[in-house]
């Protein structure tokens, strides 16, 4: 499909994400991982890492996509061939930035790609210490700025426009795949899609997940007080009424695998169109310490027994308890006066983080975790 594609200037690749209650920003994880969590067998990921001293290449692509009204912004992260200046990714007030090099030649060879989608209120350079890290370890990641459901340009009505979010990535993957500095750098054979929160959502309809109105509805109907339908409610969304968009069929053959970080919306998926997903997925959720009473998604993330059952439907699914950690332990590392302005700011306590809990080991096992995931499943 010939969607257009603008390289804006290098200095628009320092995006700086607004503070939303789902923001999320990013660093970089530790570059000293052991050997088997390294790149896939075959890449050149770990060699370029070792060469470069673990700085991951970072460039932007603007795309004009015939079911946006305006242009959607994407990011591609991969492994470094020839090094640029370095610069911060996603650096804010709140939150650390990822280094990068910004707009490197990337490295020869063929590379496994990884899609991935933001959470809801989030954008793609929030999840830059993931993004790095998988670069790092010899995987291309390419994510787009959802509009409607990115930071500065959020609400409850366009969020719930799964459709549309499932399309983004698409036609990312159609433009990134024609890009002739990147496209030749793609393992076509090797492609898996990602996402966390709503954008975990995103994530398993490209693997072949399908929504359903009256089982979304009669969820929030049973479940009023759950995070995500109130969200939508706060909104005025009207589940009784929703598009027959939100039904589409949205999967996308070329994904090969498919990680779902603490999904949102997995209430609503037709039992019919799990059990046909013969694909591996990856399900991550995080378990808070038994005596946490700060935020968490509770039951809107629930992919259990008692939850929504997910986890124990989809015929090719591993999953990955990481605790103590909570919703929010997939976010950035923050600075050390972070906490203080989200509360000045009443905003969420994203910041927050349960005595127990070290959100830089978080990351690392999260880091590891996927990666021996796409290294034999991809």
């Amino acid at each position: 499909m010939p969607y257009a594609i603008r390289r804006p200037g290098a200095r628009r690749a320092i995006h700086m994400g607004a503070l939303l209650a789902f923001a999320l920003v990013s660093q970089a994880v530790a570059a000293d991982a052991r050997a088997d969590e390294s790149a896939p067998a075959g890449h050149e990921g770990d060699r370029t890492a070792d060469a470069l001293g673990a700085t991951a290449g970072y460039d932007r692509l603007d795309l004009a996509l015939p079911h946006r009204a305006g242009p959607v912004a994407a990011s591609v992260w991969y492994p470094v061939g020839t090094p640029t200046y370095g610069g911060l990714v996603g650096d804010n007030p709140v939150f650390r930035g990822t280094p990068a090099f910004v707009g490197a030649a990337p490295a020869e060879g063929r590379f496994p790609l990884l899609v991935v989608s933001h959470g809801s209120g989030g954008n793609m350079d929030n999840l830059g210490w993931l993004s790095s890290a998988l670069a790092l370890r010899g995987v291309m990641v390419l994510a787009v700025n959802h509009p409607g459901s990115t930071s500065g340009d959020s609400s409850p009505r366009r969020s719930i426009d799964l459709a549309a979010r499932a399309r983004d990535l698409t036609a990312a993957l159609d433009a990134l795949l024609a890009d002739p500095a990147f496209g030749p750098r793609v393992d076509r054979d090797r492609i898996a899609v990602l996402g966390f929160s709503l954008g975990g959502s995103t994530a398993l309809q490209l693997a072949g997940a399908r929504l359903d109105r009256g089982r979304y509805r009669d969820y929030c109907t049973r479940f009023a007080e759950a995070t995500d339908c109130v969200f939508f409610g706060k909104g005025g969304v009207d589940l009784a009424a929703l598009p027959e968009s939100f039904e589409a069929e949205l999967r996308d053959p070329r994904i090969r695998a498919a990680v779902a970080v603490d999904p949102g919306m997995s209430y609503g998926f037709t039992p019919e169109s799990v059990l046909d997903m013969h694909l591996p997925v990856l399900l991550v959720d995080f378990a808070p310490p038994d005596d946490w009473t700060g935020f968490d998604p509770g039951l809107a993330r629930d992919v259990g027994a008692a939850g929504s059952g997910l986890a124990l439907r989809l015929p090719e699914v591993e999953r990955a308890t990481i605790g103590p950690a909570i919703h929010f332990s997939f976010l950035g590392l923050c600075k050390p006066e972070g906490a203080a302005l989200l509360e000045a700011e009443r905003d969420d306590p994203v910041c927050t983080d349960p005595a127990v809990s070290d959100r830089a080991a978080v990351h690392e096992h999260v880091t590891a975790r996927i990666t021996a995931f796409l290294k034999a499943r991809l």
